[in-house]
C-alpha cells in the first residue's frame, strides 16, 4: 500500500481545520488532496485528537507484534506437532521406551547385551 504525504498528526489537524469553518474545496485546495480523500480521513479519524491517534498508532503496531508473535507460536506447535507424530511411529515400530532404552547400551557395549537384545526383538519381548 502506498504511504501517505501527511502523518496521521496533520490529518488530524487538516480535518480540525474543516470543522472550525473551512469549506471542504477550500481545504482540498490549500493542502492539495481530494475531496474523496478528506471524506476517507474524516471517516476513519473523524473526532480523535492528536494523543488519541498516537494512542491508535501504538496499538495498531503493538497488535501487529502480537500477531506475528501468535503464527510464530502456531509454526512452533505445528512443528512439534509433526515431530510428536514421527516420534511416536518410530515407538510403535521399535517398542516400549525401555527396549529403545536397551537397543542404545547395547550398540555401546556390543558382544553379549546386543547379543541379548537381538534375541529379544526375534521373541517379542519388551513388545506391547
Amino acid at each position: 500500500m502506498r504511504k501517505s504525504r501527511f502523518t496521521d498528526e496533520q490529518i488530524v489537524t487538516i480535518l480540525q481545520e474543516r470543522d472550525v469553518g473551512a469549506s471542504v474545496a477550500e481545504v482540498c485546495r490549500r493542502h492539495g488532496v481530494s475531496e474523496q480523500t478528506v471524506y476517507r480521513w474524516k471517516q476513519k479519524y473523524g473526532g480523535m485528537a492528536r494523543s488519541e491517534v498516537q494512542r491508535l498508532k501504538a496499538l495498531e503496531a503493538e497488535n501487529a507484534r502480537l500477531k506475528r508473535l501468535v503464527a510464530d507460536q502456531a509454526l512452533d506447535n505445528q512443528m512439534l506437532k509433526e515431530l510428536l507424530a514421527k516420534n511416536s511411529e518410530r515407538l510403535q515400530r521399535v517398542g516400549t521406551p525401555s527396549s529403545i532404552w536397551k537397543i542404545s547400551t547395547a550398540s555401546q557395549n556390543g558382544g553379549l547385551a546386543g547379543w541379548w537384545v537381538s534375541s529379544a526383538r526375534r521373541s517379542g519381548i519388551g513388545r506391547r
